[in-house]
């Protein structure tokens, strides 16, 4: 009862004028960087995220919330219309989307997604307001060895359970780690490879790592590979929509199915992505349909389609309640709590109750308020992709750079978002993950601090991680995590050598 006494108290506020406003703005701005093919929710986030520094907290996470919902429903519009898949998570949807827009049913995919979208994220926001209290509750009991077993979990599960190759995603990982420990070290008060340089004292600040890496290193990428629109025309009217609806209760099972993988792979750290490729795998194995699978079968755009929101979404519940992203966008999203002073984690419920409650809320009514603009919209932000990217690059950039001069009023923010835009894009160039260097970069030093705190309590012993059965299981789950690709090809061997010899 008092979970649903302060989610009322967070509609309360999110229903204010100013947040309303801030809902729309931040949903139309990220359906548009769903749109642009390249972007993404966490890019938009990244970038738009100084424009959020003269509001309160509250009021600025609803609009990056909001613009990263808005980047998982533009996501859909260029996978079914153009057969660009605004987002990596979207290409699944483009299986199944694009063969039915040839086919003259846009109208039809495009309302399938959109209402599978909002299914997904709103089952991920009731895991979230039934969950996320009681581990925060549990992990009120953590102290720096459960706290530093949790961030082994987050980093293990990023390695072991990637589709990434484990090497590129720990060299990444220590790349971000190098970055993290750059400036004053919190515990003996020492400098680290700062280089003479007065300007690295306070080490590099997130924000600015982050919109390089993202912003200018998708905009040199895009600007290398070119882009062409053709695509085909889509009109969304309530007949259309009525008509889709009336279809969807027939695919429930797939539905429920979605939503459950998506929560799964949300709140491990393994994406949205990851969630649309399996869910769409195990509809075409069990549909009746599964033949028809990438004809134009409108349960191949369900089927993604939630499981990606429901990930998308999922991925905040370890954020909020632990402080460790479940996803690139969460972590983006790390970062400006922590630039606005606010700690994730458990005390977050203790201390911030309206903040965390608000947030909540923004969730379910953002989701409703996205539905709404996408339905209504389509042909207009479809429109946006005939404008030529020589003219949105600039634009993009420009925004970049402001972004970037106004955490510190310095030009030599500027230089090192650029040096960053560099990194971002040999490694992407390269295939190298950028999810876990942005998770080492923010919780580099939260690790850190936490193993050597626990290791002055033990007086030097590694046991401490060991000594009891919470932090014990946690490391065992971080280590099962971790070697997971071999424990499975292990368990797959021994399932088929019985069948080899009886053979």
């Amino acid at each position: 009862m008092e979970e649903i006494g302060n989610l009322f108290h967070g509609f309360a506020t999110v229903i204010q004028p100013f947040n309303i406003m801030v809902m729309l703005v931040g949903i139309l701005l990220g359906v548009i960087i769903g749109v642009l093919p390249g972007l993404g929710g966490a890019n938009g986030v990244a970038i738009l995220l100084p424009l959020t520094f003269s509001m309160s907290p509250t009021s600025a996470i609803i609009m990056l919330s909001c613009i990263y919902w808005g980047a998982l429903f533009g996501g859909a519009i260029t996978s079914i219309l153009f057969n660009i898949p605004g987002e990596p998570w979207s290409v699944a949807t483009t299986f199944d989307g694009y063969p039915m827009a040839q086919k003259g049913k846009a109208g039809e995919a495009l309302t399938a997604a959109f209402t599978s979208s909002f299914v997904g994220a709103f089952f991920a926001v009731v895991v979230i307001t039934l969950v996320a209290p009681l581990v925060a509750k549990f992990a009120l009991q953590f102290g720096p060895a459960e706290k530093f077993a949790v961030y082994f979990l987050a980093f293990c599960s990023f390695i072991g359970m990637s589709k990434e190759p484990p090497f590129k995603t720990l060299a990444a990982m220590m790349i971000g780690f190098a970055l993290g420990a750059v400036g004053l070290d919190q515990v003996t008060g020492q400098l680290r490879l700062t280089f003479g340089f007065e300007t690295m004292l306070t080490g590099f600040d997130f924000l600015i790592a982050v919109i390089g890496l993202f912003g200018i290193g998708e905009i040199l990428l895009t600007m290398e590979e070119g882009l062409s629109f053709k695509g085909r025309a889509a009109v969304i009217n309530s007949k259309v929509v009525w008509e889709t609806w009336k279809e969807l209760p027939r695919y429930w099972v797939t539905s429920i199915r979605s939503c459950i993988i998506g929560c799964w792979m949300g709140i491990t750290p393994a994406g949205a992505t990851p969630a649309s490729f399996m869910s769409y795998g195990i509809a075409k194995r069990i549909s009746k349909n599964g033949a028809n699978f990438g004809k134009g079968e409108i349960e191949g755009v369900i089927a993604p389609e939630t499981a990606a929101h429901a990930a998308g979404t999922s991925a905040l519940l370890p954020m909020l309640a632990l402080g460790v992203p479940g996803s690139p966008t969460a972590a983006v999203l790390l970062g400006g709590l922590l630039i606005w002073g606010l700690q994730p984690g458990p005390m977050l419920f203790v201390e911030q109750k309206e903040f965390v409650w608000g947030l909540i809320a923004s969730m379910y009514l953002g989701n409703v308020v996205g539905l709404v603009v996408v339905l209504t919209c389509v042909p207009l932000f479809a429109a946006i992709l005939r404008i030529p990217f020589s003219i949105i690059a600039p634009i993009i950039l420009v925004l970049c750079a402001i972004g970037a001069y106004s955490v510190h009023n310095s030009t030599f923010d500027v230089v090192l978002m650029l040096v960053f835009g560099v990194v971002g894009y040999v490694m992407k160039k390269c295939n190298y993950p950028m999810a876990p260097m942005v998770l080492a970069i923010v919780l580099g030093d939260k690790a850190e601090e936490s193993f050597r705190q626990s290791l002055l309590a033990s007086q030097g012993s590694l046991k401490i991680f060991f000594a009891n059965g919470l932090v014990g299981t946690i490391m065992a789950l971080g280590l099962i995590a971790l070697f997971w690709s071999v424990i499975s090809k292990g368990v797959s061997r021994l399932r088929s050598a019985p069948a080899g010899r009886s053979a």
